[in-house]
């Protein structure tokens, strides 16, 4: 469904400077990241009025400019804080529960929430929600709600057909569009798999060869672009320092005058605008760190290496030191362009933004960055034995641990993704599934479902279906081994599938060796071509009866001697999850081999060492 979205800034600085409004870009931003086949067609800034807000949202509301407007500000307990009760004079129906997730949902973050007075509600045929003011704020509380929007708007617009099909949506079914795909029960189901075995490096090869980066770019605050990739190269607009300022707090002074006794002229602090007036023989100026040096003046002394001899009537003020060092030309000065020179290469482009760069990117007086879009990622798990992790279990249920196991295993790698629930093992079921799943994003992670069950649907929901390409269903490891990659065409638009299997170490250790690496490819990540290998000395045997290679899960560590060591994280059978709880490398044990205690070994390490 494409929805009209519209966003309005209510703050008086902002309206005066429409540049220090960053709430409203990053929610449109986000509105176009979760819904990218609708558009923002109302955006305005107004001041902390409530007759000024009340007047555009009239205006929006009668003349249909948007079917869902935001507000971001003016929630708070300020005097000026007013648009929930110019919301209130303006909508005729409340959107009650809307608030309440937003409110509850908030406090979940921050228990500041309850200081937000947030109201939503219904005129003519738009609904209008306020956001808080702050840009975290604002875009946390859009992706409280979002899912809920295109029902809202169906529901508002009557649109019948859209209502009922989401309904079937929830239910997990849309008997309106059948799946292709009938089970074969009994003894005319598949005992083979069609596809080859391929080996992990043969498989990833396919995915790489696959997958194009589209170098996609958007940009975003500096404060939101931790581990984003960089998509332009960044050179230094001007100098820095681009004045010379004080390394020390002391006296900026003329070298040549050497030691002994100074007169105090005055102070310069860090901010004041520079002296002009030059030094004259004998003279000093107080001066603290980041000062600007003043003109004359070629060294600082620093106040450790001074003695105080006289102070004005009052005591308050120095009116003449001694130097106690002879001071050299440059002393304590960062000169300047010292840290960087004017139209210098700061930060390559493809890099990944840290801290430190980030630090840099302000101090080069840049708010935004331009970064390589990221891919929308949807979360899937399949099984009728699955039940989200809340509430008691009836039996032959389990609780479905992969889906959050997913969700914060990418989340620790810089992704965020979203849940599309679970899909029941029908084809109708795993069918609107993915269809959910592909309406709203581009990379897809699913679990279970990809054996040899006559229930394990995916892969002939995928073909027959979505007329997908299956590039592999089956790599030669253990564990994964039906681990499926899989792209399509969707509306238009491709998507890349990766269908794990079911076991909850499979579906981790696949992760990491298919998903993560696949992501950054797709970020355009140069830098990251693969997991660091790195040798260790292992600490136990470690035996593989298996044919197939095993991706043994290890925590390493370092020895007293500070030698790099691997232990095994216990019973690795893929259906215990705990072998990953301290895992942080895995070492590939070939078929029917034993590695020996005190053997070095070569590994992947995916995670810190402790």
């Amino acid at each position: 469904m494409q929805i009209r979205f519209g966003i309005l800034t209510v703050s008086t600085t902002c309206s005066a400077d429409p540049d220090k409004d960053k709430a409203g870009p990053a929610l449109e931003n986000e509105i176009l990241r979760a819904f990218p086949d609708s558009k923002v067609t109302f955006k305005r800034i107004v001041t902390d009025n409530k007759d000024n807000i009340i007047e555009v949202l009239y205006s929006v509301a009668n003349d249909r400019l948007c079917d869902v407007l935001f507000t971001a500000g003016g929630t708070g307990f300020a005097a000026s804080d007013v648009t929930p009760e110019a919301t209130r004079a303006v909508i005729e129906k409340e959107a009650t529960g809307i608030t309440y997730v937003l409110l509850s949902k908030s406090l979940a973050v921050t228990e500041m929430a309850m200081l937000s007075r947030l109201t939503s509600g219904i005129k003519e045929k738009t609904l209008i929600i306020n956001f808080p003011g702050s840009t975290k704020a604002s875009v946390e509380c859009f992706g409280f709600i979002k899912a809920c929007l295109p029902h809202a708007v169906a529901l508002l617009q009557e649109r019948d057909s859209e209502v009922k099909a989401e309904h079937m949506r929830i239910q997990g079914e849309n008997p309106s569009a059948e799946s292709k795909v009938k089970i074969q029960t009994g003894a005319s189901r598949m005992r083979k798999s069609p596809y080859p075995l391929l080996e992990v490096e043969e498989a990833f090869a396919l995915v790489l060869k696959t997958v194009i980066p589209r170098n996609e770019i958007e940009e975003i605050p500096i404060e939101d672009a931790l581990d984003r990739i960089l998509a332009e190269s960044i050179k230094a607009s001007r100098p820095i320092p681009p004045f010379p300022a004080s390394m020390k707090d002391g006296y900026a002074c003329r070298a040549a005058d050497g030691g002994g006794m100074k007169l105090v002229r005055s102070s310069a602090a860090a901010g004041d605008v520079p002296c002009v007036e030059p030094l004259r023989p004998g003279e000093v100026i107080r001066i603290s760190t980041g000062a600007a040096i003043p003109a004359g003046a070629d060294a600082v002394v620093q106040v450790e290496d001074t003695t105080l001899v006289a102070v004005t009537e009052n005591g308050e003020d120095e009116t003449s030191i001694n130097v106690n060092v002879t001071p050299k030309v440059g002393q304590d000065i960062r000169q300047i362009g010292s840290d960087v020179q004017a139209d210098a290469l700061v930060l390559q482009k493809c890099t990944r933004i840290t801290p430190a760069y980030i630090g840099v990117l302000a101090m080069l007086g840049l708010n935004k960055v331009k970064v390589n879009r990221r891919p929308q990622i949807g979360i899937i798990s399949t099984g009728n034995e699955l039940v989200p992790p809340k509430g008691p279990l009836q039996p032959g249920l389990i609780y479905d641990s992969n889906k959050v196991t997913l969700l914060t295993l990418l989340k620790k790698y810089g992704y965020e993704a979203k849940d599309c629930g679970i899909a029941r093992d029908t084809p109708n079921s795993v069918k609107s599934i993915l269809e959910r799943a592909f309406d709203c994003n581009d990379f897809i992670v699913s679990s279970g479902g990809v054996s040899m069950s006559e229930y394990d649907l995916l892969k002939q929901v995928l073909v027959e279906d979505f007329n997908a390409i299956i590039h592999f269903g089956r790599v030669n490891m253990k564990p994964g081994k039906p681990t499926v990659f899989a792209t399509l065409t969707y509306k238009e638009k491709m998507k890349v599938i990766f269908a794990l299997p079911g076991n909850p170490v499979s579906c981790c250790v696949t992760s990491i060796l298919f998903v993560i690496p696949t992501l950054r490819h797709l970020e355009n990540y140069k830098a990251f071509s693969e997991w660091p290998k790195i040798k260790i000395l292992l600490e136990q045997d470690v035996n593989n009866n298996d044919p197939r290679p095993e991706y043994v899960r290890l925590k390493v560590s370092r020895n007293c001697e500070n030698k790099l060591i691997g232990v095994s994280t216990g019973n690795q059978i893929s259906s215990r999850l705990n072998s990953m709880v301290d895992a942080n490398a895995l070492m590939v044990v070939p078929g029917k081999t034993v590695i020996q205690k005190g053997e070095v070994v070569t590994c992947t390490l995916f995670d810190q060492i402790a």
